[in-house]
């Protein structure tokens, strides 16, 4: 038989019965492959089954609020195995796409997605989580190695001279070779940029003494209807604030005469 006539016949058996048998040529031999059980492992029920774990039970559609928990807090997860952790994690990770896409299909429809404050507890527990998983590793990699094991960070100027925290990773080319790299050094020290880093100096002080100003208005405020506030405590509230200094001043005091 030749090739192109075992082509033809192979190809009138897989076009007859895709769902037993393939067959190809390798190495001068005939070889069966069953790709039916492969392909079609899964029954159509179990998929469906499994699509559903997508959305919430079915007797909380259509309600306006939903029965739920606390989200998890760091001293409840410090005292969790790490295998603890690592199941819950998921858990989780599957509610949080149940959530998503209750809520991307309750806007789709134009209905209220009821206790929206689902998604925040799980971010929170989430966060709480990833938060325990970094202090395992950190005391760790201490103890084995004596460094934490992270990503080095440190705050430096960006290419605007804006001061932004950044982390350190690999580069394939050492910065004294990378002409990048150079060449925008070189454009931080042109005119443009020395007068956009004034006029943002300058946006930034004002912004701060705009902030300083309400500090000292609210503290005023305060005091004036409220003369028996505890001042420690406004004091940590309003730490750029100097109350002792406020005292002393005429627009301090109220429109009244004070009691003896």
């Amino acid at each position: 038989m030749s090739f192109y006539s075992f082509l033809n016949v192979a190809k009138r058996v897989t076009i007859s019965c895709p769902h037993l048998c393939r067959r190809i040529l390798l190495n001068n031999h005939v070889k069966e492959i069953n790709v039916g059980k492969h392909l079609f492992s899964s029954k159509p029920e179990d998929v469906t089954t499994k699509l559903m774990g997508f959305f919430d039970n079915k007797k909380n559609w259509g309600e306006n609020e939903v029965k739920h928990g606390r989200n998890w807090t760091l001293p409840e997860l410090r005292i969790k195995s790490n295998q603890d952790l690592h199941k819950l994690w998921f858990v989780l990770l599957k509610e949080r796409n149940m959530l998503l896409t209750m809520e991307h299909e309750c806007k789709r429809d134009h209905r209220l997605f009821p206790s929206p404050e689902r998604l925040d507890k799980v971010k929170i527990s989430m966060e709480n989580l990833e938060t325990v998983v970094k202090e395992r590793n950190k005391a760790y990699h201490e103890l084995e190695t004596g460094e934490t094991g992270q990503r080095p960070e440190e705050v430096r100027p960006n290419l605007f001279q804006i001061p932004e925290r950044y982390r350190s990773k690999e580069y394939p080319l050492p910065a004294h070779l990378n002409k990048d790299f150079t060449v925008r050094k070189l454009l931080v020290k042109r005119r443009i940029f020395r007068d956009f880093l004034r006029k943002y100096r300058e946006q930034d002080l004002i912004a701060k003494k705009r902030a300083r100003n309400r500090d000292r208005n609210e503290v005023i405020h305060l005091l004036k209807r409220n003369p028996d506030l505890d001042k420690q405590m406004l004091q940590e509230k309003y730490p750029t604030v100097d109350i002792p200094m406020l005292e002393k001043k005429d627009k301090f005091r109220g429109h009244y005469v004070p009691k003896l």
